[in-house]
C-alpha cells in the first residue's frame, strides 16, 4: 500500500494512488477515498468562516471515478450568514465524476436541548476483528475493521479505522478522516458477495447528515441493506464515534444481476 490515497500535483489537483483503488474494477476510485479529497476541500473551505459547520454533505456520483489525475474545484453556490451552500466537483479525465454540496449551517449553544433517541453502539473495544476477504484489493485493505456480534447478510454492526492519509505530506482533518470511510458502509453487510455470484450493487449517490463534528479516529456503523425487486436497493447507516451517535448515511444502489455496473 502506498502512505497516501492521493499526491498533490498543483493547485487543486492530484493523482490517485494505488491507495485510493475501488472494489468493482481495478480501474477505478473508492468512492470513499474520493469522499475524503472531497470533504478536504470543503473542510479548507469552512476555515474561511469559523461561525458555520457542515451539517449535511451530498455526494453523487456522475459517472467512473477513474484512476490516474484528478482535478477539484470549490464554490459558493449559496452565501447567507446563517446558511451557505457550498459545491465541490471532481473531475477525471475531463469530465465530472462527482458532484458534492453542503449546507453549512450557523453554529449556536444548544446543549440545553441536545439529544438523540438513538443508543450508543458497544464500542470498538467489545468488537472482533473484521478481514474484508471479499473486497481483496485497494482502498479497502488499508482499513482496519471491527465486527460486534450479529453481523448477517443485510445487517451489521462495525467499526472502521483508516490507517492512511488522504493527501500525501497533509495531515488530514478529523471530518475527513472520519468520511473517508463512510462510504464503506455499502460493503460491511452485504446481502450478496463477489463469492456467491455474479450480483453488483454499486452506489449512485452517498448522503451524509450531521447532527454534531465526530471524535476520535473510529466510526462505527450500523447498517442495514435492502434490495428491491427491480434493480434498486438502499443502504442505510447510523454513524457513531465512541461518543455515541451523530449522523446518519444513505445510499441508493443500482442492483445488477450479471454483474456489469
Amino acid at each position: 500500500m502506498d502512505e497516501a490515497c492521493y499526491r498533490r500535483t498543483g493547485p487543486g489537483t492530484y493523482e490517485s494512488t494505488p491507495s485510493a483503488r475501488g472494489a468493482w474494477t481495478p480501474d477505478e476510485q473508492h468512492m470513499a477515498a474520493a469522499t475524503g479529497l472531497v470533504v478536504e476541500a470543503l473542510v479548507e473551505h469552512a476555515r474561511t468562516d469559523p461561525a458555520k459547520r457542515i451539517a449535511r454533505i451530498s455526494l453523487d456520483i456522475l459517472g467512473t471515478i477513474h484512476m490516474g489525475d484528478v482535478e477539484l474545484a470549490t464554490h459558493v453556490i449559496r452565501p447567507g450568514r446563517r446558511i451557505e451552500l457550498v459545491e465541490t466537483t471532481l473531475r477525471t479525465r475531463g469530465r465530472t465524476s462527482i458532484v458534492a454540496r453542503a449546507w453549512r449551517l450557523a453554529v449556536a449553544d444548544t446543549s440545553s436541548v441536545a439529544g438523540t433517541p438513538v443508543a450508543p453502539m458497544p464500542g470498538p473495544a467489545h468488537a472482533e476483528p473484521l478481514a474484508f476477504d471479499e473486497w481483496p484489493d485497494g482502498y479497502v485493505q488499508s482499513i482496519e475493521a471491527r465486527t460486534l456480534p450479529g453481523r448477517v447478510p443485510g445487517s451489521a454492526r462495525v467499526w472502521l479505522r483508516g490507517t492512511l492519509p488522504i493527501i500525501e505530506g497533509t495531515p488530514t482533518s478529523q471530518l475527513a478522516r472520519i468520511l473517508a470511510l463512510a462510504d464503506v458502509a455499502n460493503g460491511i453487510a452485504p446481502r450478496s458477495t463477489p463469492s456467491d455470484g455474479p450480483v453488483t450493487f454499486p452506489n449512485v449517490d452517498l448522503q451524509l447528515h450531521l447532527f454534531r463534528d465526530p471524535v476520535g479516529a473510529w466510526l462505527g456503523l450500523d447498517t442495514l441493506q435492502t434490495f428491491g425487486p427491480s434493480g434498486t436497493g438502499l443502504t442505510s447507516s447510523t454513524m457513531h464515534d465512541e461518543r455515541g451517535p451523530f449522523g446518519r448515511i444513505e445510499q441508493a444502489l443500482l442492483v445488477l444481476p450479471g454483474g456489469h455496473a
